[in-house]
């Protein structure tokens, strides 16, 4: 038996990637809630928010079936048990916190093990941070690029912004509210301080705001308004813009990074992210320049 067009096919096992509501429960569709009451099992990343998500849209999750977690801290040892679900036809319904499964968030090794069982694997489209705040930000958003969160060290966090200074494309990132100003001023180093961004917080909620303006305005925003960096917070960051490389002003921007305690690697890879000059070229410039 096939389906029609936009109707669910019951027949044999399926994972469903569900996404939820990332603020306002009436984001949520009227699909999200049909699959949420006739699932065979239900994975959750947190069982009492998906009670309250239930609760808010009047359906009783996997009435018949099962609800078990599905989290950071037991993802891969109970990924062989519902990918064993769905080979033995179950409907297994996958849910976050908020938004989309396996986007920052678990359900990739799920999805991964289905996959190379052979399974199916189908999603209820829903509410997205990542699109809202490019939609919202004000910034180009016919091509983009998705980071998630930054690294926590600051070390691996520098090299890694480093590494998308020359990037063409927009921006999007995740951070928490505790990491944002360190996040901004990384990126002011690693961009500039006059690129382009949007610090987007609380999307759907009450208090959803969104700041725009240069990394150093944004910077200086999050220092004078401690009260305000609050909440789930999604970073928007214009592209690069191409330029013409110079390359004796490469080299001199690499000597003044390492004269200022950078590391000679770092400094290099950075400086050849932003001017397109060979990181060893660059190295090797500064290794062999002369001295008086």
């Amino acid at each position: 038996m096939s389906a029609e067009p936009g109707e669910a096919n019951h027949d044999g096992g399926v994972l469903v990637l569900a996404a939820t509501p990332i603020g306002d429960p009436r984001d949520a569709s009227p699909r999200l809630a049909a699959e949420l009451a006739g699932a065979d099992v239900v994975a959750a990343e947190d069982t009492r928010r998906l009670q309250r998500l239930c609760a808010a849209l009047g359906v009783r999750p996997a009435e018949g079936g099962r609800v078990l977690s599905y989290h950071d801290h037991n993802e891969r040892s109970r990924t062989p048990e519902l990918a064993a679900q769905v080979a033995a036809g179950a409907r297994v319904v996958l849910v976050t916190d908020a938004g989309m499964p396996s986007v920052s968030d678990p359900g990739y090794r799920l999805v991964e093990a289905v996959v190379a069982a052979g399974g199916r694997v189908t999603c209820v489209p829903g509410p997205s941070a990542v699109l809202m705040a490019l939609a919202v930000s004000g910034l180009p958003v016919d091509r983009f690029c998705f980071e998630g969160f930054p690294p926590r060290k600051p070390g691996d966090r520098a090299r890694a912004l480093a590494g998308l200074a020359a990037e063409p494309r927009t921006l999007v990132f995740f951070e928490a509210p505790h990491r944002l100003e360190a996040t901004l001023q990384a990126m002011a180093d690693a961009f500039g301080a006059g690129r382009a961004a949007a610090v987007c917080r609380e999307l759907t909620k009450s208090y959803e705001q969104v700041v725009r303006g240069p990394l150093a305005d944004l910077l200086t925003w999050s220092r004078e308004h401690p009260d305000q960096v609050r909440g789930e917070i999604t970073l928007v960051v214009s592209g690069a813009e191409p330029v013409a490389a110079d390359p004796d002003e490469a080299h001199a921007q690499v000597a003044r990074r390492v004269e200022a305690g950078e590391r000679l690697k770092d400094a290099a890879r950075a400086v050849s992210a932003q001017t397109g000059v060979s990181a060893r070229e660059l190295y090797a410039g500064y290794v062999h320049r002369p001295t008086s």
